[in-house]
């Protein structure tokens, strides 16, 4: 480009390439990239630019499809699309397509980051009934198959009396995605029904306008849309809430537990400390706001439960957890069941070794594990949010040889004494474990590590960094966590 021109808000004919990390595909015009949203690959569209910063790329929305692909529908979500919220990147196409794209996704990041080329499929997680503990199933090998289709801190509720933590699962933050995807902050990408009437989403975070109408975030925004159509959520958790007048500029979480309790809590409007420029989005279409917005959502905020007891019950492997409504928990119904299997399958503690469970949260890993090594063994766990550990110890007290911690992972690792451990799983925040988390598990050996991730692109680096510390992957697992999104979590086994 170049005349220097801004091309937001003008219109262009391009024929979509491959899909991109990011709910996207990608195409060219007049020697630019552009990252166009709402179309399949192969399809010949009508782009609107809506964010140019003037570098080699400018993000569009597909709002004319010339040459529709064989994989398009009619979106299942009313909410998304151009100009709506980001929440259901995918929903124009087959489930069928959506893995594909998906797949195509993870395989580009496994082989540029972590030179590794493998088959695999992108999989389903069924959504078990409400108000049913999961059982425990039996371990098996590792699953392979092939690549299908297309190339916050701790405060006080008034109305309960009860002490909530920020996230149960994550330190204060860091369950906290870009508000990119519309839904909030609580991890909330996807859509549609895969095996139920409902939808598949079982917590959901949603913000409050100015007048009091509760609404998500429109696509890289802080506008506030307030309908509420969006078919993630199962089946009866956002019956009334467009009904009501709730705080302006609170946020509202609304949890449906595993005995199919409904719990709303109201968090008060988040201060955006001074320094800010809120202005600056708009004129430049920056992200300055959405980060102060970010940092002010992960502070200490009171909370007020509406409904419910801002308590959730959950249940994995037979296990039954009670943990904040706030706080961090798989979002997709049936994905704590899901991952806590694999990890079952493929830890394989010796009985009467060590294994270790990093970012344990409230511990679901730490338990499968404490089943293997047995009394003789032990299992430590270590999560930054001490709320989650403290929700952990409770539904852990029947095993003593577990032991869960409140401290930094990548603190308490390197003070650890050379004894190693038998098995590792760790579940980082989507920016991964990173250079110094796998080098000290490298330096302690242990024979098998588990590793999950949520970004492609974080899980592959930090495979390559495997690599780097002497391990190579033996197993992938690759689940469709978030149908009808671009998000995706990837789960590998790593052995020396």
């Amino acid at each position: 480009m170049s005349s220097g021109e801004n091309w937001r808000g003008a219109v262009y004919e391009v024929r979509l390439g491959p899909p991109g990390h990011g709910g996207f595909c990608v195409a060219r015009h007049e020697g630019r990239v552009l990252f166009v949203r709402h179309g399949l690959p192969g399809e010949l569209v009508r782009a609107r630019v809506t964010e140019d910063r003037g570098g080699s790329f400018c993000r569009a929305d597909a709002v004319e499809i010339l040459e529709p692909s064989a994989d398009r529908v009619d979106p299942t979500c009313p909410v998304s699309g151009p100009g709506g919220a980001g929440c259901c990147d995918f929903s124009h196409a087959t489930p069928e397509a959506q893995r594909a794209l998906k797949a195509s996704v993870v395989s580009e990041q496994l082989r540029r980051l972590a030179d590794w080329e493998t088959d695999f499929e992108v999989e389903v997680i069924p959504i078990p009934p409400r108000g049913t503990a999961p059982r425990r199933v039996g371990r098996s090998g590792i699953a392979t198959g092939g690549v299908r289709g297309i190339a916050a801190g701790r405060v006080r509720s008034a109305a309960a009396g009860r002490v909530y933590g920020a996230a149960a699962g994550r330190a204060p933050g860091s369950a906290v995605h870009d508000d990119a995807n519309g839904l909030g902050d609580l991890d909330v990408n996807g859509i549609a029904p895969q095996l139920s009437s409902g939808g598949w989403r079982s917590r959901v975070r949603l913000v409050v306008d100015a007048e009091g109408r509760a609404g998500v975030h429109g696509y890289r925004s802080t506008d506030v849309i307030t309908d509420l159509r969006c078919p993630q959520p199962i089946a009866g958790a956002m019956t009334g809430i467009a009904d009501r007048t709730w705080t302006p500029g609170a946020d509202l979480v609304v949890a449906v537990d595993g005995d199919g309790v409904r719990h709303i809590v109201e968090l008060a409007p988040a201060e955006v400390r001074s320094g800010s420029r809120p202005e600056a989005r708009d004129r430049r279409g920056g992200r300055n706001s959405a980060a102060a917005r970010r940092a002010a959502a992960s502070r200490a905020r009171t909370e007020r439960v509406i409904e419910g007891s801002g308590v959730a019950v959950q249940y994995v492997a037979g296990r039954r957890w009670e943990v904040s409504a706030t706080g961090f928990w798989q979002p997709h119904s049936g994905a704590a069941q899901m991952y806590s299997d694999v990890v079952a399958q493929w830890s394989d503690a010796a009985p009467g070794t060590l294994g270790w469970d990093l970012y344990c949260g409230v511990g679901v890993f730490a338990a499968r594990l404490a089943e293997q090594v047995g009394a003789d063994g032990a299992v430590h766990g270590v999560e930054s949010a001490r709320s989650a550990v403290e929700e952990g110890e409770s539904a852990l007290r029947d095993l003593p040889w577990v032991r869960l911690r409140a401290e930094r992972v990548e603190r308490w690792i390197v003070e650890q004494p050379d004894t190693a451990p038998d098995v590792v799983v760790l579940d980082p925040p989507r920016a991964g474990a990173g250079k110094d988390v796998i080098a000290a598990l490298g330096e302690r050996g242990p024979r098998r590590i588990v590793h999950i991730g949520c970004d492609p692109a974080a899980f592959a680096r930090d495979l390559g960094l495997y690599r780097d510390a002497g391990y190579k992957p033996s197993g992938l697992r690759v689940f469709d966590a978030f149908p009808a999104t671009h998000h995706i979590e990837c789960v590998a086994l790593l052995e020396r």
